[in-house]
């Protein structure tokens, strides 16, 4: 698969801060995942770049172990060479923000916690092009399993009205329903239980349809302006309107299924779509049908200070998560941490960005984008 010409080759000066980050920290996200493949390789993206390109690296990376900083930036500096990442439309890249909620929740239901997390659905199936039914959406993923063949799932609103009352996949409880559905949103949570226990939980699988996130739809009803929409801001919105809660929450029709996911270290996230526990302020959600998991991107977001720094925000992440709001191939949405003081800093971003690809050698040194 040829490399697309939306990466043009650049040089380690031409990335802003470069020599300033603290590449240590990036080391060990990278690492996360050189450590994971052996066992399940990652999908190469359409945008061509190859999985097996990174072999050398991921050898590298599961042997060394940098020193400081300066160790690891060397590291990436002899593996692999920066590409600028165009958007499709030639403009600058667009970056959000995403963390690990954390909630109070009962493992059965009560007066106070009456609202459910749910797990996989048995009739919930995979839908690809081999058992797609004539007319079905092209985008579904998922569907539900009947004698008569497969059939679009039951949406947000189904489900909340009951379709899938009685069938045992309560694996949680929590006692707000905008909670809930930010839960939903981010795909994992920290659940504190009422005997001080932890439990972790993230994606399993999902209903299907597209996500319609309230923040744009809020705006398109005029409620809040567009350049003023934040996390904080809907659930403002949200609390000051209860009685119009089910109307814009049922209007994002995906809903959200969710297992068990125990993690070792409390200072790392979720284990998420690349399969390994994503690192706060080093992990990147993509376009996981564009990119291919492990590729390392530095992020240039001169206006975006909610992460702290002095100019701006100017980081080497990992790419290790996807979502379905992350479509095109200079977006991302940056790991902010878990809780609350992780929400307050997700919650904000939303800021022009350059992207910058750190591509294996071999796919650009010779190559035809440089």
């Amino acid at each position: 698969m040829p490399l697309s010409p939306l990466f043009r080759q650049a040089a380690f000066a031409d990335l802003p801060g470069w020599a300033d980050d603290d590449h240590l920290a990036a080391f060990a996200a990278f690492r996360r995942s050189a450590l994971h493949v052996p066992a399940k390789p990652y999908r190469t993206g359409s945008l061509g770049v190859d999985f097996s390109a990174f072999a050398e690296a991921y050898a590298a990376a599961r042997t060394v172990s940098p020193a400081d900083r300066c160790e690891a930036r060397a590291f990436f500096e002899t593996f692999f060479v920066p590409a600028r990442v165009s958007s499709e439309d030639g403009g600058p890249g667009l970056v959000t923000g995403f963390y690990e909620p954390e909630a109070e929740a009962s493992p059965m239901r009560t007066e106070k916690f009456r609202v459910p997390l749910l797990s996989r659905p048995a009739d919930l199936i995979d839908i690809d092009d081999a058992n797609r039914p004539a007319g079905m959406d092209p985008y579904l993923a998922f569907g539900r399993e009947t004698p008569q063949g497969p059939v679009e799932y039951f949406d947000r609103g189904q489900i909340e009205r009951g379709a899938l009352a009685g069938k045992g996949l309560e694996i949680a409880w929590l006692a707000d329903k905008v909670d809930a559905f930010f839960i939903h949103v981010q795909g994992a949570a920290r659940l504190r239980l009422p005997d001080g226990a932890l439990r972790r939980v993230t994606y399993a699988a999902k209903s299907g349809q597209r996500f319609s996130g309230p923040g744009r739809m809020l705006a398109d009803l005029g409620e809040i302006p567009l350049e003023k929409v934040t996390m904080q801001s809907i659930r403002a919105w949200l609390a000051a309107h209860p009685r119009r809660v089910d109307e814009i929450l049922w209007r994002n029709r995906s809903y959200i299924f969710f297992r068990d996911a125990p993690v070792d270290d409390p200072a790392l996230g979720p284990i998420a779509a690349a399969k390994v526990p994503l690192t706060p302020g080093r992990s990147l959600a993509v376009d996981r049908l564009l990119h291919t998991f492990g590729t390392p991107f530095y992020i240039a977001a001169p206006t975006l200070d909610a992460f702290g720094g002095e100019q701006g925000f100017r980081r080497l992440m990992v790419a290790q998560d996807t979502g379905s709001a992350i479509i095109g191939p200079a977006r991302g949405d940056l790991f902010a941490g878990s809780g609350d003081a992780a929400g307050e800093i997700a919650g904000v971003v939303r800021h022009l960005a350059d992207f910058f690809a750190l591509l294996p050698r071999t796919l650009l040194v010779s190559g035809p984008n440089r």
